[in-house]
């Protein structure tokens, strides 16, 4: 199954934002390919086969405000 970079604005303030982050990506396994959340600039990049609708709804899971960027190639 092909993956796709999607990128997301995530409102974390701090490393237990991004943190939490993590783990709900981490509960996903094998569904993402690979992720990388940048604290600084409020943004996670996560390269998986599933939809942007579907990691969207994993990412709200930390009560955090997202907003879906889109694909990055």
């Amino acid at each position: 199954m092909a993956t796709q970079k999607h990128v997301f604005n995530v409102e974390m303030t701090c490393e237990g934002c991004s943190g939490a982050v993590t783990r709900v990506l981490n509960k996903l396994g094998d569904k993402v390919a690979k992720f990388d959340v940048d604290l600084a600039q409020k943004k996670v990049v996560i390269e998986s086969a599933l939809s942007s609708d579907e990691l969207l709804e994993t990412l709200k899971k930390t009560g955090k405000e997202t907003t879906y960027v889109g694909q990055e190639n």
